[in-house]
């Protein structure tokens, strides 16, 4: 999902996570069902979407209450097992070889249910950071504030699919990386939801200036007292809140963030190690070849596209 790269996508967040780790709807599928029905679909290391265009069916996670879902609802599923059935005590199937063994479409019977899928993938190595602060499930209702744009991206993508014309290809996918981005931001936008994680933190007025000045300029050789500044807190207050909402320190948010974009930067093969060191604020190539095999367990060189 490359986004344009302005100076106010720079200060977004978001856009700078899935513009450095290479976020891509990968995989968009289609399934159509009636009567009794469930598949299953193993943990991996991606994003999931699922959006019902019609009917209803049950999203069932292990250890996890069943949660319904009806026309116009989408969720997104992390790093989780999990099965979409038209009631929970129905046995699943594997639904991962049905779509494997017969390509991106399923049909179970009818279509008194209509759902559309897409498997976000990042670049390799880079799916732990977006993962690692999102939740592994997120449902965005039709009732929600934001559903407006989602419904009308819905009915763009079900066009497409059923009109079936030249250039339908391209089409599907950009929407497909719209809707992932607007589920994410109606998600955020139900305070109530996410007040722990980083989503809730990005929403947070005192930490959403930190964050943003942080993805802003990332080579900035941030202190905790500087960043609590920004915050207006102090430096007690903001280091035990950012830790208690993001999941770690703020300098360590700093140095993991720093570490990925060069992580990232190496793959892509475009510059050398020394150059990547300095743009993610590293004045020592031995300091950064340090923090590099200590966070990944190799050294940079070993990322290095051949």
């Amino acid at each position: 999902m490359k986004l344009s790269r302005s100076s106010k996508a720079m200060n977004d967040p978001l856009s700078d996570f899935l513009n450095v780790l290479g976020a891509s709807v990968s995989r968009r599928t289609r399934l159509e069902a009636a009567g009794r029905w469930a598949l299953t679909f193993p943990a991996l290391d991606r994003l999931k979407f699922v959006a019902l265009l019609r009917g209803t069916a049950w999203i069932i996670r292990p250890a996890q209450a069943p949660q319904r879902m009806s026309a116009g609802d989408v969720c997104l599923l992390g790093r989780v097992a999990y099965a979409i059935a038209s009631d929970p005590e129905v046995p699943p199937n594997d639904g991962q070889a049905l779509y494997d063994a017969g390509g991106d479409v399923a049909r179970l019977g009818g279509d008194e249910t209509i759902a559309i899928g897409g498997t976000v993938t990042f670049d390799p190595g880079n799916s732990d950071f977006l993962l690692d602060m999102l939740p592994d499930f997120l449902l965005v209702p039709r009732s929600s504030a934001a559903s407006g744009a989602i419904a009308t991206i819905l009915g763009l993508m079900n066009d497409e699919i059923e009109r079936d014309i030249i250039g339908s290809e391209i089409v599907s996918a950009r929407l497909a990386d719209v809707l992932l981005v607007e589920a994410i931001r109606a998600y955020a936008g139900s305070i109530e939801q996410v007040e722990i994680g980083w989503l809730g933190a990005l929403l947070e007025p005192r930490l959403g200036r930190v964050l943003r000045v942080i993805h802003g300029d990332v080579s900035q050789p941030w202190t905790v007292a500087q960043l609590a500044g920004v915050a207006g807190m102090s430096r007690a207050a903001f280091s035990a809140e950012f830790t208690r909402r993001v999941g770690q320190p703020p300098l360590a948010y700093v140095r993991a963030w720093r570490l990925t974009i060069a992580r990232a930067a190496l793959i892509q093969g475009d510059e050398t190690v020394a150059s990547i060191a300095r743009k993610v604020g590293y004045t020592s190539q031995s300091a950064f070849g340090h923090a590099f095999r200590s966070t990944f367990g190799s050294p940079p060189k070993a990322h290095v596209r051949s």
